[in-house]
């Protein structure tokens, strides 16, 4: 039995299963392979947990600390600058050549979900273009709307809707922290 319960393990696991003709790889100990792991980790490491934290203090916690606010917007700045500095001087499409891979889809769920923790895309030209073109992906199109429809993108651009989803998850989270402390 084989025990997978953090995320970038799981998509190690499942490319080197079932994507035995690097559809979203490339061959295991080439260049490209390690340079997908380097983003794969980077996003497991750094840019999952600071835009998660950035998402907590600037849309759930229930009273505003603007030192938590500043400071994980800024570090999701800093990583985000990072890609775009990146994808520029590769001058790439995607992280690793001109091929999507693992590391670019589990990237756009976090970028495409910038404005959601009070980054501005549009401070990033090139990873803002990457954003857009793996949008423009099928794969990609149909993918975002399993189980349920990806709404990302269109609550961003209204105020009183992204105000109640941030209300609804700020009380879960509220509520399941006091049930939490209970146990």
């Amino acid at each position: 039995m084989i025990r997978l319960f953090e995320s970038g393990s799981i998509m190690q696991y499942l490319v080197e299963q079932y994507d035995t003709e690097h559809t979203i790889s490339y061959p295991k100990g080439s260049r490209e392979s390690y340079e997908v792991n380097n983003w794969l980790f980077f996003l497991n490491a750094g840019v999952g947990p600071m835009q998660g934290q950035a998402n907590h203090f600037f849309r759930y916690a229930p009273e505003k600390v603007q030192y938590g606010i500043d400071r994980y917007q800024n570090e999701t700045r800093r990583l985000y600058r990072v890609l775009n500095k990146h994808l520029e001087a590769a001058n790439t499409e995607y992280l690793v050549g001109n091929k999507c891979t693992i590391a670019d889809i589990a990237h756009w769920g976090w970028i495409a979900a910038a404005g959601w923790a009070g980054v501005d895309i549009d401070e990033f030209p090139v990873l803002k273009a990457w954003d857009e073109r793996m949008l423009g992906r099928p794969g990609v199109e149909k993918g975002r709307h399993v189980p349920t429809p990806h709404k990302m993108k269109a609550m961003l651009q209204d105020k009183e809707a992204m105000d109640r989803a941030a209300k609804q998850a700020s009380d879960w989270i509220v509520r399941g922290q006091k049930e939490d402390a209970k146990k």
